[in-house]
């Protein structure tokens, strides 16, 4: 069985790419690295390693890689693959979208069978949004043909992949912990088979539970600690000041999924702790400024903060301390992350309740941006 995964960074190789290679498949990367590209084609291996208190290696075998440029070797690779998948973050699916167009056409010249197209992305529905994007560089004649050929099935998936950097270019360090859950009802014909990919037929709750528990934390806890002037998340998570008020954020949204989707309260602050502790570990040496990186995206109306703020309110809470997280994103000031800086000259030029409207997709009339405002003001204090 083949695989063909785009991205061949950390995360492609040090979660996707392992756990495909375990459940049997020979994994081809597209990258635009060439640099990558050359090394995993000239050693057709790479090592994983585990950031624990024991170190744990894996070495992934039988890998391939294809440079992204080229999309007639691409458009053939799908054409004759087992399984697509993603892991390039979710502003870069509109530009392998029409690869991905290509390779369906070349697939539906050939032959019939089904393939499954997977984004494993920080994103909700991120398969969804990737079909949108493929769907714009087919007719409508192959859209229907694809509809009948091609699943999109959208995925939540879960593990700490720090940046660093290894004397050697193809190891990657990965945390223990990992979570990759499928919406198998969107699939069509095979799926991997395997013990740690979790299937279910309504994948929103543990889409929502993960954004809004892990990437929530991370973040709250990553804006906090960058105002703190810590450089590692284990260093700020370890701060009582720090700890409380990302637990606090974390209540508030485990209280608007509670409320949604029924989860057990006992099992979700379970949940929460696990996680907490997930961002004490030393071994990743992750830096805040990497967690906080691209506020702009993290600030979003259907992303981490507010998309969880504005439930709150449909359930008549009040998110008092996601609004401290929203506020300290808006403070990040990080002099090497562009949207960073886009932040800061809004909040100059415009004002910080407009800056808050136009990156927040919030309306004038909205609680939140008082509160917002109110939290920002203590931060600046």
């Amino acid at each position: 069985m083949r695989a063909i995964h785009f991205g061949a960074g950390n995360i492609g190789r040090g979660f996707i790419g392992l756990l495909l290679e375990q459940a049997g498949y020979e994994v081809c990367f597209v990258d635009v690295n060439e640099a990558l590209v050359n090394e995993i084609n000239q050693r057709k291996s790479y090592t994983v390693q585990i950031a624990d208190e024991e170190t744990q290696e894996f070495t992934v075998r039988n890998v391939c890689a294809l440079h992204g440029a080229d999309e007639q070797a691409v458009a053939q690779a799908i054409a004759t693959a087992d399984l697509v998948t993603t892991a390039v973050g979710p502003q870069i699916l509109p530009y392998i979208s029409k690869s991905i167009a290509l390779g369906m056409k070349e697939r539906m010249n050939q032959t019939t069978e089904a393939l499954n197209i997977i984004a494993c992305e920080n994103a909700i529905a991120g398969s969804t949004l990737l079909k949108q994007y493929v769907y714009s560089h087919l007719n409508d004649v192959d859209q229907a043909k694809a509809d009948q050929q091609f699943g999109f099935p959208d995925s939540a998936v879960d593990r700490i992949v720090p940046m660093q950097k290894n004397g050697d270019m193809l190891v990657v360090m990965v945390e223990a912990y990992f979570e990759w859950v499928i919406d198998q009802s969107q699939a069509k014909g095979k799926l991997p088979e395997s013990s740690d990919i979790i299937y279910v037929d309504n994948l929103e709750p543990y889409i929502e539970r993960k954004l809004y528990t892990v990437n929530t934390g991370h973040a709250t806890a990553a804006y906090l600690g960058y105002l703190k002037g810590y450089i590692y998340m284990e260093e700020a998570i370890k701060d009582p000041q720090i700890r409380r008020l990302t637990e606090e954020a974390l209540q508030e949204t485990g209280n608007v999924l509670q409320a949604k989707y029924g989860f057990n309260a006992k099992e979700h602050a379970t949940y929460i702790t696990k996680i907490i502790h997930r961002f004490e570990n030393k071994h990743l040496q992750d830096e805040v400024t990497r967690i906080a990186r691209s506020p702009i995206r993290k600030l979003g109306l259907n992303d981490r903060f507010i998309s969880p703020a504005r439930q709150a309110l449909m359930y008549q809470m009040e998110p008092k301390a996601l609004c401290l997280g929203i506020a300290a994103a808006l403070s990040f000031d990080y002099n090497q992350d562009v949207e960073a800086l886009e932040l800061q000259n809004s909040i100059k030029q415009q004002g910080l309740k407009a800056t808050i409207i136009k990156y927040c997709g919030l309306t004038e009339e909205s609680t939140l941006i008082d509160w917002i405002v109110e939290k920002y003001a203590e931060i600046q204090k």
